[in-house]
């Protein structure tokens, strides 16, 4: 347990920036999921959309250092191929 002033409000920060973080990711996955719905559902202009929104997301994530920027031009990689296969 935190014992020093410096570790105890070390320990406030750390636990306010996983919640922060959490809510984030949780946002870029409901991004990802309307996405993923879009394509199944086979609606190429809804995916289409879906995608250009979700992009700025991601990209927000990487900014704030959520995610890994490879992980997610992996992630809009592979996203936009299945998009533009779509018939």
């Amino acid at each position: 347990m935190a014992n020093s002033p410096q570790a105890k409000k070390r320990a406030r920060q750390n636990e306010r920036r996983y919640q922060i973080n959490k809510a984030r990711r949780t946002r870029i996955r409901t991004f990802l999921r309307k996405v993923e719905e879009a394509i199944e559902s086979g609606d190429k202009e809804a995916a289409q959309a879906a995608l250009r929104a979700a992009q700025p997301e991601l990209m927000r994530g990487v900014s704030r250092g959520i995610f890994h920027k490879n992980t997610v031009a992996r992630k809009m990689s592979r996203l936009s191929a299945r998009v533009k296969a779509l018939g």
